[in-house]
């Protein structure tokens, strides 16, 4: 953790290539954020020049996990969230979800983001009842996130793992499988795994963008198929209505007939 007392701009300065494109800055940016460089913004425009609907599948993720959050708390009666691949704080964080509904939640954030670390100030804002805290981490190293998190998590109560637009940073499919099943195996029963990645064979303008930015020297990101995603969850017991695409879960009450996007995902519960 950096030191309380330094400066978020002395740290970024330090420790941040301005001049390559970051996905957690570009998709900060799709959301209309402003912790990003001029370098994100082009590579960020020269992908909706491609496929505007990225912007869609940024914010239709962000309240995908809202509505996630929202059930786990609400309906499950989750108290506790480790969150995977947090990115740049923007509005509605897991913790502000969570602990708007039930202040005494419990949440860690991981990233190994410099720029999520200087903005670390901001996820660590808790209500008095609960906490949060943030582990300088990468998703490829779980022993070292389930260590730290220990230091804030009880892992004998449920406790709901998130990894939202993370996965797909892994290129090798079976070591993310690998990945979400340790994790998981560390987790007792009644915890919950909430999981949402971009999808491949759904929408071949979208594939073709993401396909130029992973040959764009930013780090890449492997679409997957919804079978692919599917099978993170195997031997979890799947929520209604599944992995579907993202808009489709849960949709707010009242609200239009969603339509179908290249971003999927579900949550399951450990029996």
């Amino acid at each position: 953790m950096t030191d309380p007392g330094a400066r978020p701009d002395r740290v970024l300065s330090q420790t941040i290539d301005t001049s390559v494109p970051h996905s957690a800055r570009i998709w900060n940016y799709w959301l209309g954020g402003k912790d990003n460089y001029p370098v994100d913004e082009e590579a960020g425009d020269a992908y909706t020049a491609v496929f505007p609907g990225i912007v869609t599948i940024a914010r239709s993720s962000r309240a995908f996990l809202r509505r996630n959050i929202t059930h786990l708390v609400s309906e499950a009666g989750i108290r506790q969230f480790l969150d995977v691949g947090t990115g740049l704080p923007t509005a509605q964080n897991t913790h502000e979800v969570a602990q708007g509904i039930a202040p005494e939640a419990r949440i860690v954030y991981v990233d190994n983001d410099p720029m999520v670390l200087a903005h670390a100030r901001a996820l660590l804002y808790s209500s008095r009842e609960g906490a949060t805290a943030y582990i300088d981490a990468d998703v490829t190293d779980p022993d070292r996130i389930l260590a730290a998190a220990a230091e804030t998590l009880d892992f004998e109560r449920p406790t709901a793992l998130i990894l939202s637009n993370i996965l797909g940073h892994v290129a090798d499919y079976d070591q993310a499988r690998a990945i979400v099943a340790r994790l998981m195996d560390a987790l007792p029963s009644g915890s919950y795994l909430s999981i949402n990645d971009g999808s491949r064979g759904i929408d071949p303008v979208f594939e073709q963008a993401q396909d130029a930015y992973n040959d764009s020297g930013a780090v890449p990101y492997n679409l997957r198929t919804v079978e692919d995603i599917t099978r993170f969850f195997d031997g979890l017991e799947l929520v209604d209505p599944g992995v579907v695409s993202v808009t489709q879960w849960r949709p707010e009450p009242g609200s239009p007939a969603p339509e179908v996007i290249a971003e999927h995902g579900g949550l399951a519960r450990k029996p």
